[in-house]
């Protein structure tokens, strides 16, 4: 603990704990088999040989792959599935233009046959009788005002489509492990649940950083 690293002398205590922590969207069906984040997504695949059926830990290889997000990381799962021989489509709730992913990482993604769903968002996922993910509820959108992003916020037009999925992957960002500030008290935290430091990247306890 803090406390006890300090009784052995320490004067100053770095934190590093990053932001590894998955988002998921919290929609109905979200636990359903085949729905996973991208970060267990392309670590298994890439670090585990996870593609592989006689691996000791082998993903479901998923024939109709959605990939939920717009960012990077999207598209990376988006080529890696496509690569694994899947028909994957790309959804995301607002415009091609608002994509935070690279100019050039979009580009290559339609380049390998990506199919772009925008102005789509996840409304509920539907399951078979195993409990695996069949389909996925879209509700189709239009962009508002700007948020406070600088993007045109996306807002639900009331209309929904149904799109068939064997396999979902989650690509809508990550967020500090909150295990590490929940353990030093009265550690102040920021936007989003990060630690809020000052221009020296001091936190609220002086020798923490």
């Amino acid at each position: 603990s803090v406390k006890d690293l300090e009784e052995q002398g320490f004067k100053g205590i770095f934190v590093g704990s990053g932001a590894g922590l998955p988002n998921f969207m919290n929609i109905p069906g979200e636990n359903a088999l085949n729905i996973m984040s991208s970060n267990e997504y392309l670590t298994r695949v890439n670090l585990m040989d996870a593609a592989n059926p006689h691996s000791d830990t082998p993903i479901n290889l998923g024939k109709k792959v959605v990939v939920v997000g717009g960012g990077n990381t999207a598209m990376d799962s988006c080529r890696t599935a496509k690569r694994l021989g899947a028909d994957v489509t790309l959804v995301y709730r607002r415009s091609e233009a608002e994509m935070p992913a690279r100019l050039e990482e979009v580009k290559h993604a339609k380049e390998e046959g990506i199919n772009f769903f925008t102005l789509h968002n996840p409304k509920e996922y539907e399951a078979d009788d195993k409990g695996a993910v069949k389909a996925v509820v879209l509700d189709v959108m239009k962009l508002g005002e700007p948020d406070a992003s600088g993007r045109r916020r996306p807002e639900a037009t009331g209309e929904t489509i149904t799109l068939e999925c064997d396999q979902v992957i989650v690509a809508v960002g990550v967020s500090p492990n909150p295990l590490v500030p929940q353990s030093i008290e009265g550690l102040e935290l920021g936007r989003k649940n990060t630690i809020a430091v000052n221009d020296q990247m001091q936190s609220s306890i002086e020798e923490i950083y």
